[in-house]
């Protein structure tokens, strides 16, 4: 389970840093930045916050809810379907994280960072692998970039029924794959993405 040894390492204010949506067929990549306060965190956050993906839908939106009560400062940031496109899903990554850290509304001394390659950022950073395992603060900021994705995309089903978006928030399951087959893309799939490609390819194949 995530802690705060990773935080009592670091001097001045820390935020921990996380994405979700780096491996969908469709929607945005989001990230969030948090900075908790160790002496004021709800016992329930200290004994259970866990990676968002460890969690149920319905912890994660409960812990959600009582983070945006309880943290001092969260900030979140995107990059769009184009971004994703033209600059590659990692870079798009990057510059999602960075701008989740200049809306945080103040400057972190140090950001705690779950991955291999560091955002682009003015504070230090350190880079973290399985961080939202290890720290509580990124394991926060993964628990609010993934509610806040997963809200959007089901918002979108809304709109554009037949993916399944409302449960698999546009990841690359057997039915969204057959619904991209059966209706097409749309103008928030990543076109670059696996199953997305093979559909243009087969739109080509067809129009020749």
């Amino acid at each position: 389970m995530p802690d705060f040894a990773l935080e009592r390492r670091c001097d001045g204010l820390v935020c921990g840093i996380d994405e979700a949506g780096r491996g969908p067929l469709a929607g945005p990549v989001v990230a969030a930045a948090v900075i908790l306060d160790r002496r004021r965190l709800p016992r329930i956050l200290r004994d259970e916050l866990d990676d968002s993906k460890k969690l149920a839908r319905e912890q994660r939106e409960e812990y959600a809810a009582i983070l945006r009560r309880s943290a001092p400062f969260i900030g979140i940031g995107a990059a769009s379907v184009e971004e994703i496109e033209r600059l590659n899903i990692l870079r798009a990554t990057l510059i999602a994280m960075r701008r989740a850290v200049a809306r945080l509304g103040v400057a972190p001394a140090i950001a705690l960072v779950d991955g291999d390659v560091p955002p682009p950022l003015a504070c230090a950073v350190r880079m973290v692998i399985g961080g939202d395992g290890l720290s509580l603060s990124i394991a926060a900021a993964s628990v609010i970039a993934k509610v806040t994705r997963d809200r959007l995309m089901r918002q979108l089903a809304q709109r554009y029924v037949g993916y399944g978006w409302e449960t698999n928030v546009g990841y690359p399951t057997e039915a969204h794959r057959a619904a991209i087959a059966r209706l097409g893309l749309t103008p928030h799939h990543r076109r670059g993405f696996g199953s997305c490609q093979l559909s243009l390819e087969f739109e080509s194949s067809q129009s020749l």
